[in-house]
């Protein structure tokens, strides 16, 4: 297995001969995380992903005051912030819903749970690409006859219906 937080439930590789590993989740078992907490003030938690095998691996750090490499000078003002952050996620297309609909009821919980509870990423977000994808089986729209602009012929396909909605 790889290494992994104390407390969390370590990875279970496996490797598809790229050099890469990765973890395996099935019906009867899916790695975790600890709990996600924010650092204190000045200072940073990283987690860091390699294909050398590191899996999301802890760090600490402090901030400093400015950090001068090369002619560059980084000052980081942590009183003023510019952006909010609304969460992380990924896509359901077309393609990710047929994989994860192949999977047993078992293995689709434990999958959902790594990256949408407590115990797992935490994801709160998740884009639904309109229409048919790069990451569909074949081209479609809502809505194929033409100058139709009040919508009248719109509707959702199959795909939609039963595997992203």
């Amino acid at each position: 297995t790889l290494p992994c937080l104390p407390g969390a439930r370590p990875c279970l590789p496996k490797d598809f001969g790229h050099g890469s590993p990765v973890c395996v989740c099935n019906a009867t078992y899916c790695d975790t995380l600890d709990p996600l907490l924010l650092p204190a003030p000045g200072s940073y938690v990283k987690y860091e992903s390699s294909k050398a095998g590191k899996r999301l691996e802890r760090s600490e750090g402090k901030f400093q005051r400015s950090l001068r490499t090369r002619g560059l000078l980084l000052t980081l003002n942590i009183s003023t912030l510019y952006q909010h952050l609304k969460g992380f996620g990924g896509s359901l297309s077309d393609a990710a819903a047929m994989n994860i609909l192949k999977l047993s009821q078992p293995a689709q919980d434990n999958l959902l749970r790594s990256y949408f509870s407590e115990s797992g990423i935490e994801y709160n977000l998740i884009r639904v690409p309109m229409a048919c994808s790069d990451f569909s089986v074949r081209p479609y729209s809502y809505d194929d006859v033409p100058n139709d602009y009040e919508l009248k012929h719109f509707r959702l396909v199959d795909e939609d219906v039963k595997m992203k909605v």
